[in-house]
This record gives C-alpha cells, sequence and structure tokens, in this order.
C-alpha cells in the first residue's frame, strides 16, 4: 500500500489540484486528508473536489473544521482572534448543508497498516488534541507522555505548516507540513508514505493561483494570496513565533 497524506489545505484549490497532478502518477492507494481543509478562501470548491475524488480517501477532522463546526451552531469560543473568528465566521456562511454533515462526520484519527513502516496513526495535531503545538525543536522530555501508549509505532501529524521527521521516545513522527499554507518556500507540502517516507514539495503556478484567491470573497483574500501563496512566512521566523505557545514539559 502506498498512501498520500495531505495536510492543512485551508481552501487553498490551486495547490491541491497541482498536488493531485502528483498523486495520480505515484501508485497511491489510498488518501489521508489530515484536516483544516478548512477555513479558507475556496472552501466549498475544495470540499468538493476532495469528495467527488475517483480513488479511496480518508478524513480526519482538525482544529478548523471543529471551528467551522462550532460558528455553524452557534457555539464558537470567543478566545479566537477577532482575525480567525472573521474568516471561520466567511466560511461557515459559505458552506451548505450536506458539506456541513460531512465534516461533523469526520474523527478525530485513522489507523492504517502500510508495507515498510508498519501501524501508522494519522492524527491532526497530537493523538490527544487537535490543536496542541510542537515542532521538529520540542524537546524529547516533552513529547514523551504525549505519545505513550498509543500503540502505533508511527505518527503522521500536522498543523503547525512545517514538515518534519524526528522521534519521541520509541514513536516516530513525521509532520506532513501544509498544501495551502506552508511555511517556508512557496509551494505545496504533503507526505508519499510507503514503503519509505517521502517528503514531498510541489510547485504550481503561484501567479495565477493568487489571482483566483483575489477573485474570491474571502475576507482576507489579499493577504492570503500574498503571504500564503506568493510569499509564505520563512520557516525559522514560524519556529520562533511557536516557541511561546508549544507544549511545556
Amino acid at each position: 500500500m502506498r498512501v498520500a497524506a495531505i495536510y492543512d489545505i485551508h481552501g487553498n484549490l490551486p495547490a491541491l489540484e497541482a498536488v493531485f497532478g502528483e498523486i495520480r502518477g505515484a501508485g497511491v492507494d489510498l488518501i489521508v486528508v489530515g484536516g483544516d481543509v478548512l477555513p479558507g478562501p475556496m472552501p466549498v470548491e475544495t470540499l468538493s473536489y476532495l469528495l467527488d475524488l475517483d480513488r479511496p480517501v480518508e478524513f480526519i477532522r482538525g482544529n478548523g473544521e471543529v471551528a467551522v463546526l462550532a460558528e455553524m451552531a452557534g457555539t464558537q469560543s470567543s478566545s479566537l482572534p477577532e482575525q480567525a473568528r472573521q474568516v471561520v465566521r466567511w466560511t461557515a456562511q459559505q458552506l451548505p448543508p450536506e458539506q456541513k454533515r460531512v465534516i461533523a462526520s469526520w474523527p478525530a484519527t485513522f489507523q492504517v497498516g502500510i508495507l515498510g513502516l508498519g501501524s501508522v496513526l494519522f492524527c491532526h495535531a497530537t493523538p490527544r488534541n487537535d490543536s496542541e503545538i510542537f515542532t521538529r525543536l520540542t524537546p524529547d522530555a516533552v513529547l514523551l507522555p504525549v505519545f505513550q501508549g498509543i500503540h502505533a509505532p508511527f505518527v503522521v501529524c500536522g498543523h503547525t505548516h512545517m514538515q518534519f521527521d524526528r522521534t519521541a521516545g520509541e514513536t516516530r513522527v513525521v509532520n506532513a507540513g501544509s498544501v495551502g499554507m506552508p511555511f517556508g518556500e512557496p509551494g505545496a507540502d504533503w507526505l508519499l508514505l510507503g514503503p519509505e517516507v517521502q517528503r514531498r514539495h510541489t510547485s504550481y503556478d503561484f501567479k495565477r493561483a493568487a489571482e483566483r484567491i483575489r477573485e474570491t470573497k474571502y475576507p482576507q483574500a489579499e493577504d492570503f494570496a500574498a503571504h500564503n501563496v506568493l510569499e509564505p512566512p520563512a520557516e525559522e521566523e514560524m519556529l520562533k513565533l511557536f516557541k511561546g505557545a508549544e507544549l511545556k514539559g
């Protein structure tokens, strides 16, 4: 079995289309969508694209889906910064009822055996939480309690939009990065799994993608086009930013 792991698409349909241009030629048996398909500038179109694929797909939910569903239910937390609440509100307003029902059915984790890697657990942030933050620099001692007792030697996560491959005790933990909002080089990051781990980076027509995003009614379309497609934040910048919010020992 070969598995493509695509995370944190955030409604960036042009990036997703480019990734699937590569997936189609990679002999993939299963696609795992690791959460945070939304919010983003093209939420309905991106969900429709994924739901219409002609191959097996497993979805798990991320904190983005949780926030959008809470907004649709009228229970959204006021602790979110206003910038985030704005895009969550807008995204919730776009989704038809049938898409709401679909994302509400997604589980928090998914586990499958992959030749060469063993049993692989897919989660959004950590196996216990969809919004905890850790990076390639987080101390091992902090991560050990998070990954103990999960009954899988291999975990794939996302959430922080930066790829890495590290261990936490006896568990190998790989971050898939982000398809739609990467930190570092412009492009779309994802994983190809089986029998080894390939960290993939897909380029696409960034200028045209930015134009398509600017043509949407997304409330932060210009910022998304400029700072998530054309010139994403540097990885070192984001590692410093996440330092204050990451898991503590």
